[in-house]
């Protein structure tokens, strides 16, 4: 079962943390089309957090076609756009940029500077390959 986890020190609002989880769970291809995701009630006991942030977010994966409700069951994962990364591919670049975080830490670098870095450079990258 997918389990959500909150950072309160993100500014990211809740609801959209939850939708940003789900989103990269399908992009990495831990969730699947058919997936369901927990219960508005389990989430709230498990994250403490209001009913209505949770609908919020659950909305917010329907209105982008990430998850579908159905009612009397729960809400199902309904996208198909995975990253077609094998798990052994995964777990490579997952060492790789672990690797790289520690080496930006021991540098000196704290949580917001070697996102600031590693933003940049994607947006170097992503503007090389336009």
């Amino acid at each position: 079962m997918f389990v959500f986890r909150l950072d309160s020190h993100s500014g990211v609002p809740t609801y959209l943390q939850l939708v940003q989880q789900v989103r990269q769970a399908v992009l990495l291809g831990f969730l699947q089309p058919g997936d369901r995701l927990p219960l508005i009630r389990e989430v709230v006991e498990t994250l403490a957090i209001n009913p209505n942030t949770v609908a919020k977010a659950y909305r917010q994966m329907e209105q982008e076609g990430l998850a579908v409700g159905r009612p009397g069951q729960g809400t199902f994962i309904t996208s198909t756009q995975t990253a077609a990364l094998s798990p052994a591919t995964y777990s490579a670049l997952r060492r790789g940029l672990e690797a790289w975080l520690h080496q930006a830490y021991a540098a000196g670098l704290d949580r917001q500077a070697a996102a600031a870095l590693f933003t940049t450079v994607q947006q170097s990258i992503d503007k090389e390959a336009a």
